[in-house]
């Protein structure tokens, strides 16, 4: 493989044509999945398939997980997907013989048996995100210091109405009231803490958690709390709607739809 560092978009390292067509291609291949958002608007197809196959692939690109086959005319990544009898599925390019064009040309989405794969010896690996298990599970031992104000100063938007439109000391009240019973929902049930990968401006990416913030139902979210995991205490000071909140999480793993759900 070259030791040229891999460019850092999927979309710069190889042609796909008809996009559309092979995102159907790849969730008719893999285990059954939604990947479409239910409330948000999108120009794109099939958006959570499409935003996990390039977060992947730079997951990917930084890990150096990218393989060249044998006789360097075909590349190959670990969608992290599998078949529903669970053989992995794996990107499949081609040399891109048009000048000025992107490097390589998408072939298909290969299971692992396909004949084509045999020209690897070693086939890539998947993504990795975590080494330390313990920060997909949240610690109900811990502190919890969560800035109720932030979360509604900066993100008021993302709430619903009549939240919305509230004054500051009522919204305060009804999402104080909300991330008490989350707390006491994760008590009950690890997996309502839900891990997601996240990557910011400025630093390597990190694991955090996401907890339901049901304001107006107790079975139904209305957002997700992000919970950043501080040491010796957990910090809270955002939250995301639903589509982004699982659009991050499905990153790691599809997520138990206990409350999150596509």
């Amino acid at each position: 493989m070259s030791n040229d560092p891999w460019p850092p978009r999927l979309f710069d390292l190889a042609y796909f044509p008809a996009m559309d067509d092979k995102l159907d291609d790849l969730a008719d291949l893999a285990e059954p999945e939604s990947w479409d958002y239910q409330h948000t608007p999108t120009e794109h197809h099939k958006p959570i398939l499409y935003n996990y196959l390039q977060y992947t692939y730079k997951r990917l690109a930084d890990e150096d997980k990218l393989a060249e086959s044998d006789d360097g005319t075909s590349l190959a990544f670990n969608t992290g997907l599998v078949t529903p009898n669970q053989e992995p599925l794996f990107a499949f390019f081609s040399q891109n013989r048009n000048e000025g064009q992107q490097p390589w040309f998408f072939s298909g989405w290969k299971r692992k048996g396909e004949r084509d794969m045999s020209r690897f010896s070693l086939l890539p690996e998947m993504a990795h995100y975590f080494d330390d298990s313990s920060l997909l599970v949240f610690d109900i031992n811990k502190e919890f210091r969560p800035n109720i104000e932030h979360i509604i100063a900066d993100h008021r938007e993302r709430f619903p109405e009549p939240y919305r439109s509230m004054d500051d000391f009522a919204l305060q009240t009804f999402v104080r009231g909300a991330i008490d019973n989350a707390r006491e929902r994760a008590r009950r049930n690890y997996k309502t803490a839900i891990p997601q990968y996240y990557t910011g401006r400025g630093f390597a990416g990190r694991i955090q958690l996401l907890l339901p913030l049901c304001i107006g139902h107790p079975h139904r979210a209305d957002l997700a709390m992000v919970v950043e995991d501080m040491g010796n205490f957990y910090r809270a000071s955002t939250c995301l709607d639903l589509d982004t909140a699982y659009n991050n999480a499905r990153q790691l793993a599809r997520p138990d739809r206990d409350w999150l759900q596509p």
